[in-house]
C-alpha cells in the first residue's frame, strides 16, 4: 500500500514539474511565434531606423567621438551627430543606394561562392559517405564520441547533419541495443549545439565576418575581419563539444531514458536497416582523400615558403596575405575537387553537367537566404548612415565603464544575452546582423577586438539551438524522434536536450576564458584579443 502511495506521489510530482516545464516551453513558443518572419522583421527595422533617425536628429542626439584628432572618418569638431533619413537627402540616399547596399553586402558573395564548392561534395555523395564511414566504422566504445564529432563536422554542409546524420545515429544506437533517442540526442547536440565549431572553415565563417566588418568600421573605417578570424578557437572547440556531448549522453541522457521498449515505436523497426559503405564508396573516399592531399600540397606551396606567391607582397607575412583574404576561394576548391573525384569514382558525377546541376540545386535552395540578405543589407547600411549605431555604442560603452563592467566578465553577460535572444530569433545571420552594429562598436570602445567579440557571439548563438522550437529543423528532429517514441512531444525533446545546452554553455564559456584571457591565445590567425586604435 505504501509503495502505491509513493508511486502516486512521484507521478504527481512529475506531472507538476512537467506542467511547469511545458508552460515555460509554451511561453517560449508563444513569444517566438509573436515575432514576424526575419525578413519582415528586417523590413520593419529599416522603417523604424528611418523614423527614429528623423526624431533623433530633431532632438539633437549626438556623442563625442572617442577617436583621436586626424583619425579617418572623424569629424573636425569631434562630434558624431545623427544623420536623418527623413529628409530629401535621406530619401535620395535610400533610393540610390538600395541596389549597391544589396550587391555590396559582403556575406552574400562569400557564402554563395563557398556553397558552390560544398554543393559538389554534398550532391556527389562524398560528405554523406564520409559521415557514415566515420560513425559506423567506430568501435562500440567510441561510437558516442564519433557520433557527436561527426555531427559537428557535418556543419560544413548545412543540412547534411540534420537530414542524414541524426536519423543515422538513432539507427546505429538501436542496432547496438542502446536507446535510439540517445543516439538522436547525441547527433542533434553536435549538429546544432556545436553549430559554430569545426575543423575546417565553412559557409558560416565568411557570413559572420561579412557582418562584423561593417560593424567594426563604425569605430575604425579601415578595420577588416576575415573568414578565418575565429579558426583556432573553433577548431579547439570541436574537441570540447565532442567530449562534453559524449559525457552528457552517457552520464545523463541515456541513463534517464532507460532501457528502450520497441513497443513505443510508431514504425516497424525490423526494416530499420543501416546501409554500410559499399566497396565503390570506399574507393571513392580513398581517391577523394588523395585529391584533397594534392590540393592541400599545391596550396601549401603558395603559402609555406618564404617567397610563396600568396604571401603578403610587401611584408612576406601570412597576415593580411592574398591567401587569407581569398580563403573563400580555397574553401570552394577543397570541397569541389575531391567531391568531383568521388563522384567520378562512384558514378554520381560523370561530366561537367553533373557538377553544374549540383551547384544549381544548391543555389535554387538559397532563395530565402537571398531575400533575407536584401533586407538585412538595407538595415546594416541604414544603421551605418544614420550614425545611430556609433552613438549607441559610445553611450553603451560609457555605461559599461560607469558600472565598471569593462573587464573580461562582460563577455558572460554578452554570451548569455545572445543565448537568450537565440531562443526566439534562431537565424545566426539574422541575429548577428541585428546585434553586431551595437555590440561590436560598444565592446571595441572598452578595448576588445571584433574577432574576440565575434567568437563570444558564436557561443551564445549555438548553445540554445537545442532547446528552442524556433530552430528551423526542430520539427524535423521531432518527426524522427516520434518514429521511436510515438507520444514524443516538444517538451520531452527539449527536456532531453536541456542538459546538453547547459553543459555546453558552461564548458564553452570556460574554454573561451581560459583560451583568450588565461593563456592569451588569439581566436584565429592574425586575430588580436584587444582593440588598439
Amino acid at each position: 500500500m505504501s509503495n502505491a502511495v509513493e508511486t502516486s506521489a512521484d507521478q504527481s510530482n512529475q506531472q507538476k514539474q512537467g506542467g511547469l516545464f511545458n508552460r515555460f516551453l509554451a511561453t517560449v513558443e508563444f513569444l517566438g511565434n509573436m515575432l514576424p518572419h526575419p525578413i519582415t522583421l528586417f523590413a520593419m527595422f529599416c522603417i523604424a531606423i528611418v523614423i527614429f533617425s528623423g526624431i533623433a536628429d530633431w532632438m539633437g542626439l549626438s556623442a563625442i567621438d572617442p577617436r583621436p584628432e586626424g583619425a579617418k572618418g572623424r569629424a573636425p569638431d569631434g562630434v558624431i551627430e545623427v544623420v536623418s533619413l527623413m529628409s530629401a537627402e535621406g530619401l535620395q540616399r535610400i533610393v540610390t543606394g538600395l541596389v549597391t547596399n544589396f550587391t555590396g553586402f559582403a556575406p552574400l558573395g562569400t557564402v554563395l561562392v563557398a556553397l558552390l564548392g560544398v554543393s559538389v561534395a554534398e550532391h556527389s555523395g562524398m560528405l554523406s559517405a564520409a559521415m557514415r564511414g566515420m560513425v559506423m566504422g567506430a568501435s562500440k566504445r567510441l561510437v558516442t564520441f564519433m557520433v557527436v564529432f561527426a555531427a559537428i563536422l557535418s556543419n560544413t554542409a548545412s543540412e547534411l547533419g540534420y537530414v542524414v546524420l541524426i536519423p543515422l545515429a538513432a539507427m546505429i544506437f538501436h542496432s547496438l541495443g542502446r536507446h535510439p533517442l540517445a543516439g538522436l540526442a547525441a547527433a542533434f547536440a553536435g549538429v546544432s549545439g556545436g553549430y559554430s565549431a569545426n575543423l575546417l572553415l565553412g559557409t558560416i565563417d565568411p557570413l559572420l565576418a561579412g557582418i562584423t566588418t561593417p560593424a567594426a568600421q563604425m569605430i575604425d573605417p579601415t578595420y577588416q575581419v576575415g573568414p578565418e578570424a575565429n579558426w583556432y578557437f573553433m577548431m579547439i572547440s570541436v574537441f570540447l563539444i565532442a567530449t562534453v556531448g559524449t559525457w552528457v549522453t552517457e552520464a545523463i541522457v541515456e541513463p534517464r531514458l532507460g532501457k528502450y521498449n520497441p513497443d513505443e515505436a510508431s514504425i516497424d523497426l525490423s526494416s530499420n536497416n543501416i546501409e554500410h559503405l559499399t566497396d565503390k564508396e570506399k574507393s571513392g573516399l580513398k581517391w577523394a582523400g588523395v585529391a584533397l592531399l594534392v590540393v592541400s600540397a599545391l596550396l601549401a606551396l603558395t603559402i609555406v615558403p618564404e617567397n610563396g606567391i600568396l604571401r603578403h607582397p610587401e611584408t612576406g607575412a601570412v597576415a593580411g596575405s592574398p591567401f587569407l583574404k581569398g580563403i573563400v576561394v580555397f574553401i570552394f576548391v577543397t570541397f569541389a575537387i575531391p567531391g568531383f573525384v568521388y563522384g567520378r569514382v562512384v558514378g554520381t558525377m560523370r561530366n561537367d553537367r553533373d557538377v553544374i546541376d549540383a551547384m544549381s540545386k544548391s543555389m535554387s535552395s538559397m532563395g530565402m537566404y537571398i531575400v533575407l540578405v536584401f533586407f538585412a543589407a538595407q538595415f546594416v547600411a541604414f544603421f551605418k548612415w544614420t550614425n545611430l549605431g556609433t552613438i549607441l555604442a559610445i553611450n553603451g560603452a560609457a555605461m559599461l565603464q560607469a558600472l565598471n563592467l569593462t573587464g573580461p566578465e562582460v563577455f558572460v553577460l554578452f554570451i548569455l544575452m545572445c543565448a537568450v535572444v537565440n531562443l526566439s530569433l534562431g537565424s545566426s545571420s539574422a541575429q548577428w546582423a541585428v546585434t553586431a552594429p551595437i555590440f561590436v562598436p560598444m565592446l571595441m570602445l572598452v578595448g576588445y577586438a571584433p574577432e574576440t567579440i565575434q567568437a563570444a557571439y558564436r557561443i551564445g548563438d549555438s548553445v540554445t539551438n537545442l532547446i528552442t522550437p524556433m530552430m528551423s529543423y526542430f520539427g524535423l528532429i521531432l518527426a524522427v524522434a516520434t518514429k521511436y517514441k510515438k507520444d514524443m512531444g516538444i517538451g520531452t525533446l527539449v527536456a532531453t536536450m536541456l542538459p546538453y545546452s547547459m553543459c555546453f554553455f558552461i564548458g564553452w564559456v570556460a574554454l573561451f576564458y581560459i583560451w583568450v584571457f588565461g593563456f592569451g591565445l588569439p581566436v584565429g590567425p592574425n586575430s588580436p584579443i584587444y582593440y588598439q586604435p
